[in-house]
């Protein structure tokens, strides 16, 4: 069944690793938004009943719970099987989780990337791990059991020690899912263009290198596993029945239809992504800036992100049929019959490996 993806941008802060369309904006854009982000829902053509929906950003949990009733009330198929809020720690009152509850909220996904105080500090985070335990507790307060933890490795000033560190907090918490990217660098996130400058600001100097977050990332799969926390696409690791029903959307190219800015939809066949200007969107003019046709190779590069890989049809295996040996011969990729893996080597070289079918 299809999802329902919705944008909301804003932030209190522009965090240094962030590159995605969100940010601090003038606060009289917020209720234009919102008032454009209704109407653009209320339009859509609901063919179909959404299974679930997810609000990322941004910082979807600034929204005041009237708010986003409002927005949701446009949604149908309440309650839904599963329903996400992205939410940054150090604002979850006991008050705002119930809102959530009521507005239809089965799952949270806080950003605490890390719970080390100085790591925190030079990505202008301002949580603490403390504060963290104490929302989690709020949370499943209000019964919202479905709790998602990001973690970035690959930080300034992270070592092994202290990666661990946070390890240490998930073994204490007990999220039944944990999401752990590696840090992004590129131009469209400050600290990115900094260490591309090789410029001293927000700690560029003392980011881990590739091998070292590569570390990390092995010590996170090995202790997470541990835990009971599988990993079942290569950032995300759940308990089992408790995966992101929305995200293995994305992974299993099934349909979904995103709204606000930056928004990317999928029919199944045709991609259609939105404006990532906010005063653009707010205006009404030319919400959609982007449509094409879902290319076949989309499958790999996208499946693949899967532990349990993807099933290629005979034609696939014709067309990549070199791709696929040289990747084999390279121990990137695995094969039992039509069913193509990653190997724990081709995870961390993952961009190689999809490079190969684009």
């Amino acid at each position: 069944m299809p999802g329902v993806y919705i944008s909301y941008p804003f932030c209190a802060q522009k965090c240094t690793y962030c590159n995605f369309a969100s940010g601090v904006l003038p606060a009289e854009l917020e209720g234009r938004y919102l008032d454009a982000l209704e109407q653009e829902i209320a339009r859509h053509p609901w063919r179909w009943t959404p299974e679930s929906v997810y609000l990322g950003g941004g910082t979807p949990s600034r929204l005041p719970p009237a708010d986003l009733e409002r927005i949701l009330a446009g949604v149908p198929g309440k309650p839904w099987t599963e329903a996400t809020i992205e939410a940054a720690p150090g604002g979850i009152t006991a008050e705002l989780a119930a809102g959530w509850r009521r507005a239809g909220i089965t799952r949270v996904s806080l950003g605490v990337q890390s719970f080390v105080e100085e790591e925190l500090r030079l990505t202008g985070r301002k949580h603490t791990a403390e504060i963290v335990e104490r929302e989690i507790a709020i949370l499943r307060g209000v019964g919202i059991e479905d709790i998602n933890i990001d973690l970035i490795a690959g930080l300034a000033a992270q070592s092994l020690d202290s990666w661990f560190a946070s390890i240490d907090w998930i073994e204490r918490l007990q999220p039944p899912h944990v999401s752990v990217y590696m840090l992004e660098v590129d131009e469209d996130s400050r600290l990115g263009l900094e260490i591309l400058r090789e410029g001293p600001r927000y700690g560029a100097a003392r980011v881990p290198d590739e091998e070292q977050v590569a570390e990390f990332y092995e010590a996170a799969v090995r202790e997470l596993a541990g835990l009971g926390l599988a990993r079942y696409e290569i950032s995300n690791f759940a308990k089992p029945g408790h995966e992101s029903r929305h995200n293995l959307k994305y992974w299993r190219l099934e349909p979904y239809a995103g709204f606000g800015v930056d928004a990317h939809s999928f029919d199944g066949g045709i991609r259609w992504q939105n404006t990532d200007e906010v005063r653009e969107y707010v205006s009404g003019r030319g919400v959609v800036v982007e449509r094409q046709r879902a290319r076949e190779s989309e499958r790999f590069w996208v499946g693949l992100r899967l532990t349990e890989g993807v099933r290629a049809r005979p034609a696939d295996l014709a067309r990549h049929a070199e791709a696929i040996e040289r990747l084999k011969q390279n121990r990137l990729l695995e094969q039992e019959g039509d069913l193509l893996r990653l190997t724990p080597r081709g995870v961390l070289l993952s961009n190689e490996v999809f490079q190969e079918f684009l």
